[in-house]
């Protein structure tokens, strides 16, 4: 009791709780949100977030704040040391292309990768060729660039086909890889048709007149040899003489084309010129003198058929020699004696 009279009031709960400035509910009053209860939702609150965190996808969850890291325990280790081992690798490497090794090896057996494949076993081992005919199989491996130092798989076919394709007497080819070790070529070559002779160069020509290659070995000697300006172009026309000259076709060596009209034939050591109308009656016709009067085998270097009622023919020196001789004879003998 205190000096009013009254009893002083006893210490509860709420009464603390008014001390620390929170108000007392009446009695029988649902709890106030104090600390238990909102405790209780924080940690709920906290259980949906890590709910949420399950449910949404990486780029929306919530994000921690990272702790920061030393640098020196993020690098892997030993990072230095293969930067350097890295550093004097590109250097020797770059010193070895400069200094023209990696240039002699790619020579000598060829690049890196065909290396590689022909230690696999796909090296190339036999190229098959078909279709030759004037051609040889080591002029075929030489202009496609095609040697031991070559590997199936990094082999470009196109390459090969392209390089071939600029061969004057091949007309097509094929290029096709028969894995592991084999590469099949086809090709078509072009027919050669005559020897075409110009400015002192001789030149393999199809049918047609057209140039195949230059005439660099005798395989193609025994072709017709036409001679002079657009004498390609008249390269049939001189087959059919050739055809007309029947026995006398072997000894036939060149025709040459005159001005562009007329053909001259070349039969050992005497000029046949023909007209320029009518060609292949006049070698008909000289058939027929060899045949009856051995023409060509007289002292002669030139006959002229180009007129078709009579043959001029012109005689070597000893020849025209021994014919004024054999005149000047005649004229000295006395009249009436028998001869």
């Amino acid at each position: 009791m205190d000096g009013g009279g009254r009893f002083p009031e006893p210490l509860t709960a709420g009464y603390a709780g008014e001390e620390a400035g929170m108000p007392v509910p009446p009695p029988g009053a649902a709890p106030a949100r104090g600390g238990p209860a909102r405790e209780a939702r924080l940690g709920e609150s906290r259980s949906g977030e890590s709910l949420l965190a399950r449910v949404l996808p990486r780029f929306l969850r919530p994000r921690r704040a990272s702790v920061a890291v030393p640098i020196e325990r993020r690098m892997p280790r030993h990072l230095g040391t293969g930067l350097a081992f890295g550093f004097f690798g590109l250097v020797a490497a770059a010193g070895f292309v400069s200094g023209g090794g990696y240039a002699e090896i790619s020579a000598r057996y060829g690049t890196p990768v065909d290396m590689a494949a022909r230690a696999l076993g796909f090296g190339l081992d036999k190229v098959t060729i078909s279709g030759l005919v004037q051609l040889h199989s080591s002029e075929i491996l030489k202009a496609a660039g095609i040697d031991q130092r070559n590997s199936l798989p990094f082999l470009s076919v196109v390459d090969v086909r392209d390089r071939l394709a600029t061969v004057p007497l091949i007309g097509a080819v094929s290029v096709r890889k028969i894995y592991p070790r084999e590469l099949l070529v086809t090709l078509t070559e072009r027919e050669p048709s005559a020897l075409w002779q110009r400015n002192g160069e001789i030149a393999v020509i199809a049918a047609d007149g057209t140039v195949i290659d230059q005439m660099r070995d005798g395989r193609f000697a025994n072709l017709p040899l036409v001679v002079g300006e657009e004498a390609n172009l008249r390269t049939k026309d001189y087959l059919a003489l050739l055809d007309a000259a029947g026995p006398l076709k072997d000894r036939i060596r060149a025709g040459t084309l005159v001005s562009g009209r007329r053909w001259t034939l070349k039969l050992d050591g005497i000029d046949v010129r023909l007209p320029e109308t009518g060609a292949r009656e006049a070698v008909a016709r000289l058939v027929r003198l060899e045949a009856e009067s051995s023409l060509l085998e007289k002292d002669i270097i030139a006959v002229d058929l180009r007129l078709p009622d009579r043959v001029v023919v012109r005689l070597t020196e000893e020849g025209a020699a021994a014919r004024l001789e054999a005149q000047k004879k005649q004229q000295k003998k006395p009249k009436g004696t028998e001869t």
